[in-house]
């Protein structure tokens, strides 16, 4: 693990000449590799457009259509008020999550802390490199955990990749002591079925549980082969992390057959990802639920008993969505809103040729009690905005905006932006507020955009995937009451009640 945590260790460091070479070699050829085809977040290669499309995109921006190339626009009521660009870690931004007065950001090379006690000057705190796509990251107490879903050499921050197909391949969760923001510390990993894709915790005051998501076995995989239908459950004593293992594998998806009983995508259903596995899930706590948003799948599961959640229903739309992506509770535990990543958060899907209903987000209700609890279908919300064809957007992460009577959420769409819209009518959801910036290039998809947008004690921040951290302040009638509800923590797949 190589640890930068403030800009004068990191230039002392650099000015040494051999070391140096060695280090800025190492850091610079650290990118991720995916240990199998991944339908879910795409890579950041470049995909060339046709000529015309290149030119309805300059003509699109010479008419004021969208954006200029990287101009920054936005709704009169959200402030931009500061962008920290990419330093140590160059690779691909990922998730987010707070603490105090800090933000994790996790970033495919490692993560990245931020001290932002003042928002409008955020100052890094530390800067630790530890590749392994996705480093979907979250913290608890004393506690960092970081997500690898590419096949490693081994379990160390300084491992390389090696083939799925090696039995000695590692892929898994990792586990850091925090307890000093300027040095983290490495204690623990523990490896898991398929990797971890992204992860999600379940504290407790004695022990986190850890809920991994993986998925796309091959029976040519040593460590990840079908069927993949479940989720590994990872129990972590908070006074002894070195402890942490798998407790428990439980079967979300049961059924006959090599690949159990999720849906089973194309032929069968055309554009659907067969379910083998989940992407992600998100646990509320405070009413023992969770909802998994599991590729082909969606599902709502009860957690009243943390190491054997049980799946009270699933649904499926085999319609317009092609991969479940995440989850957002409402506060009251009556709605999830389900985000479908069309063309794996590396393709132009805001356009008119796509429409408003694919690539998605679809509002469910939970009608019903206990056990007997359904989800129920009302409506689709996609930004209002056309994004050029060499813009990647989809639905992607967000978080609840806490107002009382009201639903309102931010969340990220990649080269889309960021967007605040209010689904209190789950039938007629609306944006009431957006920033975004123009198109990466006018020549091809270049992955970039928002990957997170979380609403974190009165500012909006965002993982830019190309251009950095973004914090941005949303002055608005409807959610000024917002900012009067203060966290100490905040991963956002393990909801709060904000009100309690």
């Amino acid at each position: 693990m190589t640890l930068f945590n403030d800009p004068r260790t990191r230039r002392r460091r650099l000015g040494v000449a051999a070391a140096a070479a060695g280090l800025l070699s190492a850091l610079l050829t650290a990118g991720p590799a995916m240990a199998t085809p991944d339908p879910g977040d795409g890579p950041a290669a470049s995909k060339e457009v046709s000529k015309s499309a290149r030119a309805e995109v300059r003509e699109a921006i010479e008419s004021g259509a969208i954006p200029g190339q990287d101009e920054v626009v936005h709704s009169d009521n959200i402030e931009h008020l500061t962008n920290i660009p990419k330093d140590a870690l160059p690779g691909t931004n990922s998730d987010l999550a707070f603490q105090g007065r800090y933000a994790f950001a996790g970033n495919y090379d490692g993560f990245r802390i931020f001290d932002i006690k003042n928002p409008k000057k955020p100052r890094t705190v530390a800067q630790v490199l530890c590749p392994g796509s996705q480093n979907d990251i979250s913290v608890s107490g004393d506690l960092l955990f970081l997500s690898t879903d590419s096949s490693r050499s081994d379990s160390s921050c300084n491992s390389t990749t090696q083939p799925a197909t090696e039995k000695s391949s590692w892929e898994g969760m990792k586990v850091f002591d925090i307890s000093d923001k300027r040095n983290p510390k490495y204690v623990a990993a523990v490896e898991t079925a398929c990797g971890s894709h992204t992860h999600t915790l379940v504290p407790e005051r004695r022990n986190v549980y850890v809920y991994v998501s993986s998925y796309s076995p091959s029976a040519a995989y040593p460590d990840c082969r079908p069927p993949h239908d479940g989720i590994s459950v990872i129990k972590v004593p908070r006074n002894a992390p070195e402890r942490a293992a798998v407790v428990d594998f439980p079967v979300l998806f049961p059924g006959e057959g090599p690949d159990g009983g999720g849906n089973p995508g194309g032929p069968t259903n055309p554009g659907v990802s067969k379910t083998t596995g989940c992407h992600d899930i998100t646990v509320l706590p405070s009413e023992d639920l969770a909802a998994g948003a599991c590729m082909g799948d969606g599902i709502l599961f009860s957690i009243k008993d943390p190491e054997r959640p049980k799946v009270i229903d699933r649904v499926q739309d085999n319609v317009n969505f092609a991969f479940w992506h995440s989850a957002t509770f409402n506060q009251k535990a009556n709605k999830v809103v389900f985000t479908d990543e069309l063309g794996g958060g590396g393709a132009a899907t805001c356009n008119a040729e796509i429409g408003p209903d694919r690539g998605a987000d679809g509002i469910y209700d939970i009608v019903g009690r206990g056990d007997h609890r359904e989800l129920v279908f009302r409506s689709y919300f996609k930004i209002p905005r056309h994004q050029a064809d060499t813009e990647n957007c989809v639905a992607h992460n967000g978080s609840l905006i806490p107002v009382k009577g009201r639903d309102i959420m931010v969340q990220a769409w990649y080269q889309g932006g960021v967007s605040v819209w209010d689904f209190t009518d789950s039938e007629r959801p609306k944006e009431i507020a957006f920033f975004e910036r123009g198109p990466l290039t006018t020549d091809g998809v270049t992955t970039g955009g928002s990957w997170s947008a979380y609403y974190y004690n009165g500012y909006i921040y965002s993982n830019d995937i190309a251009k950095g951290f973004d914090v941005l302040k949303l002055s608005d009638r409807r959610t000024d009451p917002a900012k009067r509800v203060h966290l100490s923590e905040l991963n956002t797949q393990t909801q709060p009640d904000y009100f309690d």
